[in-house]
């Protein structure tokens, strides 16, 4: 892989010049031989580029016409309170929500998942890997435990409504509410990438929390990944 005297791939740097292009308002981008000319580059580290353009959707080419700057909906604002439902917040927004079990696994409980959902390290516990979407484009990924004596049929009840809230109130659950929900940020995993069609250089705004119930009792710890490039964070007060 070609690098650039700062040790950053070329084809990478040549990516974050043409975002820069986009960003002034270009519609059309230049044939690949204006661009290799500009940037000092082969043809080959443009196509790289574009390819990863591509697949970040900034870009769409067209046989026969060139390649073209692909307008993306704005960032979608999603809010963080103590009632964080994301059906609720994507639908309010006029998008059509909808979730989907990526993997089921039944695991013992660490030291921190005991803590966080008030347990014995060791306890059973049903993990959840979901994705989330808004109009069909991925939003996020998430993990989540549940206590697996208290909701044996958490799994089912997930897989067939997509929605976590459906799925506690399928086991007696109408309500509960987040103490607290710690924010952070970090580079994309290789599966997360996959799941939300992103480059595997994307960031990722990582939640974690814990749901209570009405008696103030831990019913869930979640780990979520959403996408910077399509969702801003509100903390809703």
């Amino acid at each position: 892989m070609s690098q650039s005297a700062d040790g950053i791939a070329r084809w990478r740097r040549v990516a974050d010049e043409i975002r820069e292009m986009i960003g002034g308002g270009l519609e059309k981008l230049p044939v690949e031989t204006e661009l290799a000319a500009r940037f000092g580059v082969n043809r080959h580290t443009v196509r790289r580029a574009l390819a990863a353009l591509a697949a970040e959707g900034l870009v769409r080419s067209e046989r026969g016409r060139g390649t073209f700057v692909e307008r993306l909906p704005e960032r979608l604002v999603y809010p963080v309170g103590a009632r964080t439902r994301f059906t609720e917040n994507v639908s309010r927004l006029a998008r059509q929500p909808a979730g989907r079990l990526i993997a089921a696994t039944r695991e013992a409980a660490d030291g921190q998942l005991a803590r966080e959902l008030s347990l014995r390290p060791g306890a059973p516990l049903h993990r959840l890997e979901t994705l989330h979407v808004a109009d069909a484009i991925p939003l996020s990924v998430g993990t989540a435990w549940f206590p697996a004596e208290r909701f044996p049929n958490i799994v089912a009840a997930y897989a067939e409504t997509g929605s976590v809230t459906k799925a506690l109130a399928a086991h007696g659950v109408d309500d509960y509410r987040r103490h607290q929900t710690r924010i952070g940020a970090e580079r994309v995993g290789r599966a997360d990438a996959a799941h939300l069609a992103c480059p595997a250089d994307g960031i990722v705004l990582v939640t974690e929390s814990a749901n209570y119930d009405p008696k103030d009792v831990p019913i869930q710890f979640s780990r979520s990944r959403f996408l910077a490039d399509r969702v801003e964070l509100l903390i809703d007060s």
